[in-house]
C-alpha cells in the first residue's frame, strides 16, 4: 500500500460522513493523476468509491498579470496624459508606451477618459476614472472566475485570461473500507494446493465477463466500418485517396499556405499542439512558393490586399500536430499546379486539437475531407455536388448557411434535418478555396477548387446510437452492439 493510499484512507476515516467532497481541497499539494491512480487501486479492492469532478477556472495570461501589477493600458495612457500639462502628443504615445499604447488609446477613447485636441490627447473627464480592467483581473486572479459573463468574455477576447480545467475527485468509503489493505493472491500455485493454504487464502477476483475472452470472436471497430463506407462512396465518385501519413506538419503547410493569418486564434497554444523537439521545420525547397505565401499575407497578391501585417518566418517553420487534413490537400494542390488538370482528392485520417475531452469532444479525432479541382467551377457546382455526395449516404434534405473560413470564400455550413432529434443538425463545412491560396500554390487563375469536410466520429455516433464519444474509443467500447445492432451491416445507410 502506498503512503498516499494510506493518507486517503485515514482522511476518509476522520470525516464525519465518510466522504471527501473535493480531493483538490483535502490534498492541495498532490497532483490529480496521483490521486486518480491511488483511488483507482483502492476502488478495485472495494475499499473506496469515487467520481471525477471537472472545474473550469480562468487564469491570467502574461499580459493580464502585467496589468494587475502595473495597471491597464488605458489607465497608463490616462496617467501619461495627466502628467503632460499641455496634453500628450499622439506621436509620442508609441514612444512612451510601446505597442500597448495603441490599445490603451483605443480603450481610453471608448471610456471617455481622453479626447483628441489637434495633434494631442487631453483629459476627457475631470474625475479620476476607475481601472475596472485591472480590478476585474485581480478578482479573476483571486477567484478563478468573474460573475459578469460579458466582462469575462471581453477579457478573453483581449487575450488577458485563458480557461483552464482542473480535475478533482469526490471520494467515499466503499463496502470493504479498512485502514489496512490485505494482500490478495493472484495465482493458485502448486505449493498452495499441496499445503492446503488455498482454503484460507483470499484471491483477487477474476473478470470472467471480459469481452474478447472467446478466441473465435472478433469484429471491425465501428469507426473502421463507417470509414470504409465513406471510402467506397468516394471511390464510386472518381476520387483519389490522398497520402495522410504525416501527423506532424509545419505551420507553413498547416496554416500559411491556407491563408490563415499568423494572429488567428487557431494558432494559439490553447488550440494547437506544438512540437518541442525538434521545434522548427526546414523551409520548402521552392523559394518562389515561400515568397508567394509571404506576399499574399503581407501586402496582398492575386487581386487581394492581404492581411497587411509583418509575416514571421519563425511562425511558419514551427512544427505542429496537424489540426486538419486540409494541410495535405494544400500539398496535393501544389503538386497538381505542376500539371494543372481536373482532379478529385479525398482523405480520412486523424487530426489533433488541444480540446478538453468531454462527451462530444476529443483531442484526437478523424476528419473526412474532399476537394474537387476543375476549370470555372461555381458555388452552384459545390451545392449540387454536396447534394449528390450526401444523397449516397442517405441524407437528402440539406440546407446551407453562410459562414467564415480563412481559406474559403464563399463558405457554407451544411445542415441536415434529423428526424430523431426533430431539428436541423450541422453535418459539415464547405467552401470555394480563395485565390490567395490557389494562385500562391501555382494553380492557374481560371482553375477553381471547392472542398468540404466533416468528422468521422459524429456520423458513427448517430448510426450506432452513441451519446458519449468516449464510449466509441478506448477500453470501454462494447462489442455487443456491433453484432446486435442492424446498423452495423455495411449495406445500411449512415443516417
Amino acid at each position: 500500500m502506498s503512503e498516499l493510499q494510506l493518507t486517503i484512507l485515514r482522511k476518509l476515516n476522520e470525516t464525519p460522513n465518510g466522504v471527501i467532497a473535493d480531493s483538490r481541497v483535502s490534498f492541495p499539494d498532490v497532483e490529480a493523476k496521483q490521486i486518480q491512480a491511488a483511488v483507482t487501486s483502492l476502488q478495485s479492492k472495494n475499499m473506496v468509491t469515487f467520481k471525477p469532478l471537472e472545474i473550469d477556472l480562468w487564469a491570467l495570461t502574461e499580459e493580464g498579470l502585467d496589468i494587475v501589477e502595473h495597471g491597464s493600458h488605458e489607465m497608463r495612457l490616462y496617467d501619461e496624459v495627466c502628467k503632460a500639462l499641455e496634453g500628450l502628443k499622439i506621436a509620442d504615445v508609441a514612444k512612451i508606451m510601446g505597442p500597448a499604447g495603441k490599445v490603451g488609446q483605443q480603450r481610453a477613447f471608448k471610456n471617455g477618459w481622453v479626447k483628441k485636441d489637434g495633434d494631442k490627447l487631453v483629459k476627457g473627464v475631470d474625475a479620476q476614472p476607475a481601472d475596472k480592467t485591472a480590478e476585474d483581473l485581480k478578482f479573476v486572479h483571486a477567484n478563478g472566475t468573474l460573475a459578469d459573463a460579458k466582462e469575462l468574455a471581453d477579457l478573453k477576447k483581449r487575450k488577458l485570461v485563458t480557461k483552464t480545467r482542473l480535475i478533482s475527485y469526490e471520494i467515499a468509503k466503499g463496502p470493504e473500507f479498512a485502514l489496512e489493505i490485505k494482500k490478495l493472491e493472484t495465482d493458485l500455485t502448486i505449493e498452495m494446493v499441496q499445503s492446503g493454504s488455498w482454503k484460507s487464502a483470499e484471491f483477487k477476483p477474476y473478470n470472467f465477463n471480459a469481452e474478447g475472452a472467446v478466441a473465435s470472436s472478433g469484429a471491425l471497430h465501428p469507426l473502421n466500418k463507417v470509414r470504409e463506407e465513406f471510402r467506397q462512396i468516394f471511390f464510386s465518385m472518381g476520387f483519389t485517396e490522398m497520402p495522410t501519413n504525416m501527423y506532424v506538419e509545419s505551420g507553413f503547410w498547416n496554416f500559411d499556405t491556407l491563408f490563415v493569418p499568423q494572429q488567428h486564434p487557431a494558432r494559439d497554444l490553447q488550440d494547437t499542439f506544438y512540437i518541442k523537439d525538434p521545434v522548427e521545420a526546414d523551409r520548402p525547397e521552392d523559394g518562389q512558393l515561400w515568397e508567394n505565401v509571404k506576399g499574399a499575407h503581407e501586402g496582398g497578391k492575386y487581386g487581394s490586399i492581404g492581411y497587411r501585417y509583418p509575416w514571421a518566418a519563425a511562425d511558419a517553420t514551427k512544427l505542429v500536430l496537424r489540426t486538419h487534413t486540409t494541410s495535405v490537400s494544400s500539398a496535393m494542390l501544389y503538386e497538381l499546379a505542376k500539371d494543372p488538370k481536373p482532379a478529385r482528392y479525398f482523405s480520412i485520417d486523424k487530426v489533433f486539437r488541444n480540446e478538453a475531452v468531454d462527451a462530444t469532444h476529443l483531442a484526437e479525432f478523424h476528419q473526412i475531407e474532399g476537394v474537387v479541382a476543375d476549370y470555372n467551377l461555381t458555388l452552384g457546382d459545390l451545392i449540387g455536388f454536396m447534394q449528390e455526395f450526401f444523397s449516397r449516404m442517405g441524407v437528402t434534405n440539406l440546407r446551407f448557411k453562410p459562414t467564415y473560413n480563412p481559406y474559403t470564400e464563399p463558405s457554407m455550413e451544411i445542415f441536415s434535418w434529423h428526424e430523431g432529434l426533430g431539428k436541423w443538425v450541422e453535418i459539415g463545412n464547405s467552401g470555394m478555396f480563395r485565390p490567395e491560396m490557389l494562385e500562391g500554390l501555382g494553380l492557374p487563375k481560371d482553375m477553381r477548387v471547392h472542398g468540404w469536410g466533416l468528422s468521422l466520429e459524429r456520423p458513427t455516433m448517430i448510426k450506432y446510437g452513441i451519446s458519449n464519444i468516449r464510449e466509441l474509443l478506448g477500453h470501454k467500447v462494447s462489442l455487443d452492439f456491433i453484432e446486435n445492432n442492424p446498423a452495423a451491416r455495411l449495406d445500411e445507410k449512415l443516417v
